[in-house]
């Protein structure tokens, strides 16, 4: 629950119908996560939110994606977007870090303060290196715009593959300790940052063919998606669905080589 301050007062200042309306009305929703569904980084602000058992709504902005009432949410015209009461926040680093702390529920961020910088290396390296080739690359080739009728660009997957075995063998090092998560034996914000990235290269033919190489990493894999967080938040997503705005992407942003 958040960590909020109210008036003290005993049960047994109320009446029981009272009471229970009192409790509903403690726990009623007033976070509210704006994104389009097939996000990576919506689904890192999203995971965060159900480990901490934050109760959310979820907007869907596709059919506003880059429109003005978008834009006045994020000028960067990019999700994820929070909402809670009248404060509202973007970039998922700022989103993930303010639930951690805002709220009740188990601690993400490691208090000692090299297994933080640590975590924070995790967090960096996914947006610098493992995001932008594992999904900005490949799954946006191989499935983003194939499901809107747009071929693939053999050149961008093939620029970014070896990056991606960098990577892959990275992981594989760093869950060499044996444990059950990257930092070891407790889980981060570190593990919830890697996993949407992972999740979607895996979904594409070359991912299928690289991660049987990493049993390490495999495993680490089939821990998370075991995880009562990752189930339950892949339980409410909704049925998939093509990407409907990413057509602008392969004009505006997609990579050239």
């Amino acid at each position: 629950m958040e960590k909020r301050c109210f008036a003290r007062s005993t049960d047994s200042d109320f009446s029981w119908p009272q009471i229970r309306i009192l409790r509903e009305l403690q726990i009623m929703p007033d976070v509210v996560v704006l994104g389009f569904p097939r996000s990576t980084f919506v689904h890192i602000a999203r995971l965060v939110l159900t480990h901490k058992q934050v109760p959310y709504t979820f907007r869907d902005l596709e059919p506003e994606m880059g429109s003005a009432t978008h834009l006045a949410l994020h000028p960067f015209n990019r999700v994820p977007i929070l909402q809670h009461g009248d404060f509202t926040l973007y970039e998922t680093s700022a989103i993930a870090a303010y639930v951690d702390e805002a709220f009740d529920g188990p601690a993400l961020q490691p208090k000692e303060v090299r297994a933080r910088a640590r975590m924070n290396q995790w967090i960096s390296a996914l947006n610098s290196y493992y995001y932008p080739y594992m999904i900005y690359h490949v799954s946006h080739e191989r499935r983003v715009f194939p499901e809107l009728g747009i071929a693939s660009d053999e050149k961008v997957v093939a620029h970014a593959l070896p990056k991606i075995e960098v990577g892959l063998q990275l992981l594989e090092r760093e869950l060499g300790h044996g444990k059950e998560y990257l930092l070891g034996s407790d889980l981060t914000l570190a593990d919830f940052y890697i996993l949407p990235s992972t999740y979607g290269f895996g979904l594409t033919k070359e991912g299928q063919g690289m991660y049987p190489k990493y049993p390490a990493f495999c495993r680490w894999r089939e821990r998370m998606e075991a995880h009562p967080t990752v189930r339950k938040f892949r339980a409410a997503l909704p049925p998939h669905a093509p990407i409907e705005h990413a057509r602008q992407w392969a004009v505006s942003h997609r990579p050239k080589y």
